[in-house]
């Protein structure tokens, strides 16, 4: 007999449906924005408010302005592409949340994993010379390191919350800035910018005003890292074909594979198990012989490595720029991890799929700054919406469960069958002989 609840009863399910309806309550709502602001612009007008509003919807397949100023739509490989290219590290960073979360555990302190593994990677793929040891194995090496310098400093918080119980919230922000003045520090004091692969020293660099110009170039920057300069990028495995004249490479598909790799081991190993039951209750799970206090550290390194490989993804993709003034501000992907992972529910798989929406709200942003008189921020709005109606998803299931509850309460209550009566021994006929224990002892009788 078949006892599996319905499809539209079932716990995934109704985790799917509430960040579902998330979403389409946040983009009404940056619909509506985007009206209210365009009726109070003079320089927005209808036909801008209606551009604004597509753009929300279907940016991404924004193309062009015709000759009579019309948007054209169709598939634009740049923005598909750009948008896999953005989603990568926001997948890395929201799994950190997502696996930490699973063991009870709340990892706020993705930015700075971020930056470490943004600092090692960088200086082992732009350190190690490429004349002598393959490319590919350096890149090998700058991404294993890279998530190997975000685990330890992942297990830090870990290391305080296990062993002396300090809350990993105010251990990982603490981290945080620490990792922030530490990276700033380490690429100051190397003294050296790459371009192509040769190495200036910082005067070199300083202009009468006080910025950082290119000599090779002559273009100005600050203090800008590009592993490319060190022939080492992340492969586009043909990436590039499908999506030309974007950022797209092979990351996207690493981190999938990470994502599903992820969702594996929390579900169908005993180590996951062993993590998910220290976060529903750590202490019953230490009562029945599970180490607790190894598996808070094993969570939080794990979560470490794994916002740290999002930075190495980013950082060795080979046209992006890392600049190491970072000391007055934390990346904002190590954050915009913790949304992805709520809109996923915590699911590895979800995460995936919440990482290209959060990726592709940001190419919506840039289509609407290129093509409407809006600005960018405003999906910074519409993001922040369905952010905080994702934390109502949890009231959204309740809904849900309230409903299976009275449906449960309104059928008819099964029939209970009577119980059978005892079977009883029959009796012996008046003819039959006794048995033979009875016999004993009647005889045992007559002795006595």
């Amino acid at each position: 007999m078949d006892n599996r609840s319905p499809l539209l009863k079932r716990d995934g399910t109704q985790k799917l449906l509430a960040s579902l309806i998330s979403i389409v309550i946040g983009l009404i709502f940056g619909s509506i924005l985007v009206a209210v602001v365009g009726l109070l612009s003079k320089d927005i007008g209808g036909k801008g408010i209606w551009d604004g509003i597509r753009l929300i919807f279907i940016g991404l397949f924004s193309k062009t302005r015709d000759t009579a100023g019309n948007l054209t739509w169709g598939f634009n490989s740049t923005n598909f592409g750009n948008m896999l290219f953005r989603a990568t590290p926001l997948i890395m960073t929201g799994l950190s949340v997502a696996v930490s979360q699973k063991t009870g555990l709340f990892n706020i302190g993705a930015p700075g994993q971020y930056l470490m593994g943004t600092l090692v990677s960088l200086m082992i793929a732009l350190g190690v010379p490429t004349t002598a040891i393959p490319p590919v194995i350096v890149w090998l090496l700058a991404f294993l390191g890279g998530m190997l310098a975000g685990a330890l400093w992942g297990a830090i918080p870990g290391m305080l919350k296990a062993f002396l119980n300090i809350n990993e919230v105010i251990a990982c922000i603490m981290t945080n800035w620490i990792a922030a003045v530490l990276v700033s520090w380490a690429f100051s004091a190397a003294k050296f910018s790459v371009v192509r692969g040769q190495y200036f020293n910082q005067t070199d660099w300083t202009n009468a005003s006080g910025t950082f110009q290119n000599i090779a170039e002559g273009t100005k920057s600050s203090y800008v890292y590009k592993t490319i300069w060190n022939n080492v990028a992340t492969p586009k495995l043909g990436l590039d074909k499908i999506f030309p004249n974007s950022q797209v490479n092979a990351g996207i598909l690493i981190a999938i594979l990470i994502a599903i790799a992820m969702f594996v081991l929390i579900n169908k190993t005993t180590f996951g198990f062993q993590l998910k039951a220290c976060g529903a209750n750590r202490h019953a799970a230490r009562y029945v012989g599970i180490k607790d206090k190894n598996n808070i550290v094993y969570s939080m390194a794990i979560a470490g490595a794994l916002a740290a490989g999002g930075a190495a993804l980013y950082t060795l993709a080979g046209n992006t720029e890392f600049s190491w003034n970072t000391y007055q501000k934390l990346p904002a992907i190590g954050f915009n991890g913790i949304p992805v992972a709520l809109l996923a529910t915590n699911n590895p798989i979800g995460v995936i799929f919440s990482g290209i929406f959060m990726a592709m709200l940001n190419i919506v942003g840039t289509q609407l700054t290129k093509f409407t008189a809006y600005n960018e921020y405003i999906t910074d709005v519409i993001i922040a919406a369905i952010v905080y109606l994702s934390a109502f998803a949890l009231v959204i299931r309740m809904m849900f469960n309230g409903s299976k509850k009275k449906a449960h309460a309104a059928e008819p209550a099964p029939a209970v069958a009577e119980p059978a009566e005892p079977a009883t021994e029959p009796i012996a006929d008046a003819g039959e002989d006794p048995a033979p224990d009875a016999a004993v002892e009647e005889e045992g009788g007559e002795n006595a």
